[in-house]
C-alpha cells in the first residue's frame, strides 16, 4: 500500500469520527466503537484505525482509558492570561455556567507565605476560604483564598456559592482590584485537591498563586488555585522586546 493511499485511509476514518463528535452523534463521555467494529465499518487495517484514533487523541477529541476503551473527551477550557478576571467572568465569557461549592470558611493564622503575600506579620489572623469551582457541573478548580481579617470577615458573611469574591470586593465593599501577580506551575494533586476535583491522587494539575492588589499597591487577596490539567489550558500573547 502506498504512503499516500494509507494517509488517505486514516484521514478519512479520522474525519468521519471527528464529524460525528462535532455533530453530537458521539457525545462527551460516549465510548467509541471497538477497533474490530471500526475495522469492519471502514474496511481498513487495524493499524489505520489506531493511527486515526491517535490523531483524535492528539487533537483532544477523544481520550484512551486503559482497560476500558476510547471515549469522547470534554473539550478543554481555554483561559487567556491577558487581564485580571475571576472564575465566574471567565466562564461566562466562554458560554459556560459557573457554580461553586464552599468547602470551608474560617479564621486562621497566617503562615510565612500568606503573611508575605498580604504584607502582614506571620501569625496575624486572616480569613481562609476554600471552594470547588465548577463549569456546567464539572469540577474545574479548587481555590484556597486568603484575605486580610477586616475585609475577609465581611466577605464570608455573604453567600459564596453564588457571589464571586472579586465582585463583592469591588461592588459591595468598594475595594477596586488594579493588578495581580501570577505564578503558574505544574504539580501532582494531593489528597484534598484530588478529592475535590474528582481526579486520581498525583494526577497532573496546574497550580496558580495569585496575589491581587488594590489602589496604592495594597495586597488584598492571595489565592492558590488548582486547575485540572486534563480540562484546562492557559494561553497568552507575547510581544517581542526589540533591542535598540
Amino acid at each position: 500500500m502506498s504512503v499516500r493511499h494509507d494517509t488517505l485511509l486514516y484521514s478519512r476514518v479520522e474525519a468521519v469520527l471527528a464529524s460525528e463528535i462535532a455533530d453530537g452523534d458521539l457525545k462527551i463521555g460516549d465510548q467509541l466503537p471497538t477497533e474490530d467494529s471500526l475495522v469492519a465499518r471502514f474496511g481498513v487495517s487495524r493499524i489505520t484505525v489506531r493511527r486515526a484514533i491517535q490523531n483524535l487523541v492528539t487533537r483532544g477529541l477523544v481520550e484512551i482509558r486503559r482497560g476500558k476503551g476510547t471515549f469522547v473527551a470534554a473539550p478543554k477550557i481555554t483561559q487567556e492570561l491577558t487581564e485580571l478576571s475571576g472564575f465566574v467572568e471567565d466562564m461566562h465569557a466562554l458560554g459556560r455556567k459557573p457554580t461553586a461549592r464552599v468547602i470551608g470558611r474560617e479564621i486562621v493564622t497566617a503562615d510565612a507565605t500568606v503573611a508575605s503575600q498580604l504584607a502582614l506579620t506571620k501569625g496575624e489572623r486572616v480569613v481562609r476560604i476554600r471552594r470547588v469551582r465548577l463549569a456546567d457541573g464539572v469540577p474545574i478548580s479548587f481555590d484556597e483564598t486568603f484575605l486580610p481579617l477586616e475585609i475577609g470577615k465581611k466577605i464570608i458573611a455573604n453567600n459564596l456559592k453564588v457571589e464571586p469574591i472579586f465582585s463583592l470586593l469591588e461592588r459591595k465593599y468598594d475595594v477596586p482590584l488594579i493588578e495581580a501577580e501570577y505564578k503558574l506551575d505544574a504539580v501532582a494533586a494531593e489528597t484534598e485537591v484530588a478529592r475535590a476535583l474528582k481526579v486520581k491522587q498525583r494526577s497532573p494539575i496546574f497550580r496558580i498563586e495569585r496575589t491581587s492588589y488594590s489602589t496604592g499597591s495594597r495586597p488584598v487577596d492571595y489565592e492558590r488555585l488548582y486547575y485540572r490539567g486534563d480540562l484546562v489550558q492557559f494561553v497568552t500573547r507575547l510581544v517581542r522586546k526589540i533591542s535598540r
